[in-house]
Order: C-alpha cells, then sequence, then structure tokens
C-alpha cells in the first residue's frame, strides 16, 4: 500500500458530517467528527478514520481511504506550539506504513488523540 499520499492530508476544519458517509458505515459504527480537507472530507468513527479524496478537474471521481483504529500500533499527538507554527500534526504507524496527517491549530487535537486513544485501546 501507497501511504506517500496520506502523509499531505491537512485537516482545515471541523464541519457537519457529511450525509454521504453514512452508506459506508457498518452495523454499530458512528461517525463522530468530520473535517474539511483540500479536495473533500476526512471522518473519524467509532471504528476508523474514513478519507475521502476528490480526483479529477471535476471531482466526480472519488477514491476513499479506510483506516480501522485496530490496525494503528502506535500514534502521536503534537500540538500547535505558537504564533509561528500554524499545524497540529496526528501521526499514526500501521502495518501499512507511517501516517502524518496536519491539523490547523483551530482544530482541537487533544479531543482526536483521545478519540484514537479509546478507539485503539478497546479494539
Amino acid at each position: 500500500m501507497e501511504t506517500a499520499a496520506i502523509t499531505a492530508w491537512t485537516l482545515i476544519q471541523e464541519i457537519p458530517i457529511p450525509a454521504d458517509v453514512t452508506n459506508l458505515l457498518v452495523e454499530g459504527e458512528q461517525a463522530v467528527a468530520a473535517f474539511k480537507t483540500f479536495r473533500d472530507s476526512a471522518v473519524f468513527t467509532t471504528k476508523r478514520l474514513i478519507v475521502r479524496d476528490a480526483q479529477g478537474m471535476t471531482g466526480k471521481k472519488v477514491e476513499v481511504y479506510s483506516l480501522p483504529y485496530s490496525r494503528i500500533d502506535m500514534w502521536s499527538s503534537e500540538n500547535a506550539g505558537g504564533v509561528f507554527d500554524r499545524n497540529s500534526e496526528l501521526e499514526l504507524w500501521t502495518k501499512a506504513g507511517h501516517i502524518k496527517i496536519k491539523l490547523d491549530k483551530k482544530i482541537d487535537i487533544r479531543r482526536l488523540d483521545q478519540l484514537i486513544a479509546w478507539a485503539v485501546l478497546n479494539a
């Protein structure tokens, strides 16, 4: 699996959970938080991270990445440090590789850290 594209993701701001994400959820899974990315959205559920990546000029072609929390071996979070440090970072280590997600400093990194901890430790 290629993870190079994943390292480029930046979550810009929290948004309402997209209605069409419901079609991707399994029984007992709930969407918890959604964020705008440059081209589409990332949704944290009770079981996984779903990242939708619109492609092409029209954006009609959509690639969907799904990372079950049970596949995360280790994670780290780093809050934005100050005026010149504009992003927080969430890093995930999986069997597929190392994934780095940048978050705008307006996003509560500790909330996502708690969600990952809850999901991974209860998997």
